[in-house]
């Protein structure tokens, strides 16, 4: 199984897990669109993964909210590779606040990128897959699309809803050789997560370690954060696998916080 000369779309891919992503599928020969909020940030990530080789990619400056710039960034890539074979809708935030609690605003804003950034995205690439036969759509999810936990009531409504849009496009997708699958990490140590453990100290009362220790890790076997580049390879073999016997599935990478 390997990605050489297949044309992806990933979006989040300036920096974290989406560049990760990134750098596995170009080191396979795939041709990357780093898609990203801010152009000069996915230009730069595109140059740099370019040069390392030996697939290629390019930068683009997509808002997963705006239907247009989904539109426009997905046919930039049609134009320049003729195509798309694989999506991985990666882009994400996090909010945490108790529910009641929660801004009525960031709940929307939550559940926009995620969830509405999955489907537009999807929805601009699956006529182009299914011109061409065949393709991969890979969502993001998480731990959280099977768990719960305080102060994430957005979020986990959101990667909850990333499964039910999944396994729809499996369904809908299988006669055109289109697959949907989704990457359930558990804690990766990206700037995102860096960001939550002072959040949630705050917010829970307790202490930053407190926060690693009980709240991320306590229910992992080794106490370790999943890496990045764990994440990457699962995205590579739902990228690359060759047919719908791995379609409408979830894949939890986490240390084994949750085990199906």
């Amino acid at each position: 199984m390997n990605l050489k000369d297949k044309v992806c779309i990933i979006t989040g891919a300036a920096s974290g897990i989406g560049q990760g992503i990134a750098e596995r599928f170009i080191a396979d020969g795939a041709k990357v669109a780093i898609a990203d909020l801010k152009q000069d940030a996915a230009e730069a990530a595109a140059k740099a993964l370019s040069k390392a080789g030996p697939g290629r990619a390019i930068g683009l400056e997509m808002d997963v909210t705006s239907e247009e710039q989904v539109n426009a960034g997905v046919e930039k890539v049609v134009k320049e590779w003729d195509g798309v074979d694989v999506l991985v809708s990666n882009a994400g935030i996090q909010i945490v606040h108790k529910l009641e609690d929660f801004p009525f605003a960031d709940w929307k804003k939550m559940l926009a990128i995620h969830l509405d950034g999955a489907f537009l995205t999807s929805k601009a690439c699956l006529p182009h897959m299914y011109k061409k036969g065949g393709g991969s759509i890979i969502f993001m999810g998480s731990v959280h699309s099977k768990e719960a936990s305080p102060l994430k009531s957005a979020y986990v409504t959101a990667k909850h809803g990333l499964l039910g849009l999944a396994r729809v496009i499996s369904k809908e997708g299988a006669e055109h050789g289109v697959r949907a699958n989704v990457v359930c990490p558990g804690f990766v140590k990206t700037p995102l997560v860096e960001k939550q453990i002072p959040e949630q100290a705050r917010d829970l009362g307790i202490s930053e370690k407190e926060v690693i220790e009980k709240i991320m890790l306590g229910e992992t076997v080794d106490k370790q954060f999943t890496t990045i580049e764990d994440v990457a390879e699962i995205a590579h073999l739902f990228a690359a696998f060759p047919s719908n016997a791995l379609t409408g599935q979830s894949l939890v990478v986490s240390h084994g916080w949750f085990m199906e």
